[in-house]
């Protein structure tokens, strides 16, 4: 009896190893991720020096950092500030059917469904996006620099003797 358990237990271990081993993550940073349009974060947050949040307006207040609207693009290039490139966009305010011309951006960086990540305390508490994603200002097209991974998220809050309550993060 005991070496059915045993023998059990360890083909359950096995079994369980190797289907997380060769199962697919899909939060897991992907190097492959090909945008629409190739827009270059090193010109705009590197050599322009505009701000993360003013992008990605959401980040501070929202569970999400937002992707920036094509509005937002024409705020400089719609206006000649930038050389132009964008034509102005004329809509009604009232307007709430989907924007046709609206670009779909590719995500970068996933998480699993079982964590609750927000960017808002984060920048809040002053940790620079870079921290966790790079140094962006630096690259035509962003690819992960770090694995987002539980490990990574401890190491840091350790570090910076932030909470390492479960619920914070896993909600």
């Amino acid at each position: 009896m005991n070496r059915i358990v045993l023998l059990l237990a360890v083909l359950t271990l096995v079994f369980g190893g190797a289907t997380i081993g060769l199962s697919q993550r899909p939060w897991a940073p992907r190097n492959d991720v090909v945008q629409p349009i190739p827009f270059s974060h090193r010109v705009h947050a590197g050599v322009n020096k505009i701000p993360c949040q003013y992008c990605h307006a959401y980040a501070g207040r929202s569970s999400e950092p937002g992707i920036p609207a094509v509005a937002r693009c024409v705020g400089c290039h719609g206006n000649g500030i930038a050389g132009g490139g964008i034509a102005p966009v004329t809509r009604a305010w009232t307007d709430d059917t989907p924007a046709a011309f609206e670009i779909q951006w590719n995500r970068v960086y996933t998480l699993p469904d079982f964590v609750r990540f927000t960017h808002r305390p984060h920048i809040h508490a002053g940790i620079e996006c870079q921290t966790c994603h790079g140094p962006v200002q630096t690259m035509d097209r962003v690819v992960p620099v770090h694995e987002i991974n539980m490990g990574f998220c401890v190491n840091c809050h350790t570090e910076k003797k932030a909470t390492l309550d479960c619920v914070g993060c896993h909600h």
